[in-house]
């Protein structure tokens, strides 16, 4: 399974891109998105998923 950005509630602070270990994180059309090809949710690196971590937005950053 892979996060997804709840484009609604992202302020677009780019906190989420550069914590990704993947990649997995970018910028289309003024929105972050995630590309769920790349989303590992972290595991195997991190206890959690680093977009959750680091978002100021509370669940802004939720599995898909």
């Amino acid at each position: 399974m892979a996060y997804r950005i709840v484009t609604s509630q992202c302020t677009v602070c780019g906190a989420c891109e550069f914590e990704c270990p993947n990649g997995a994180i970018s910028l289309k059309n003024d929105l972050y998105v995630i590309n769920a090809k790349k989303c590992t949710e972290c595991e195997g690196q991190f206890d959690t998923p680093q977009c959750v971590s680091v978002c100021p937005v509370p669940n802004t950053c939720v599995p898909a």
